[in-house]
């Protein structure tokens, strides 16, 4: 089963986290089923970009992004080659390193619609 390596981040996992999952599950669900509390305001819906994430190894292993996806990606801050919205992104036979991003934009909470 590939590994999920969770570079540490300063809110959601001080320490960073390494778990194995099954391949087919999203990044998203697999990390809230370990504890690690990536807000998804949209319920994973792919209508939002507060699951942003880089995938910093282990990219290529994984399905291409949807055009809906590539949509609001444009939108996310700080994207860069290596982001996905982690409720879109399947994990594959690969195992991938990720990083949370310091900030997300919240549309709801921020009351920016």
């Amino acid at each position: 089963m590939p590994q999920l390596i969770f570079l540490p981040h300063e809110d959601l996992c001080p320490e960073g986290a390494l778990f194995e999952v099954a391949a087919g599950i999203s990044i998203c669900d697999a990390a809230l089923s370990h504890g690690i509390e990536l807000e998804h305001a949209c319920e994973k819906s792919c209508a939002c970009t507060t699951c942003h994430v880089y995938i910093r190894e282990g990219f290529d292993s994984l399905e291409e992004a949807s055009e809906q996806e590539e949509d609001y990606l444009d939108k996310a801050w700080g994207v860069d080659p290596d982001s996905r919205l982690s409720c879109q992104a399947l994990v594959g036979e690969e195992d991938l390193v990720i990083e949370i991003p310091k900030y997300t934009i919240n549309m709801v909470s921020e009351g920016t619609h």
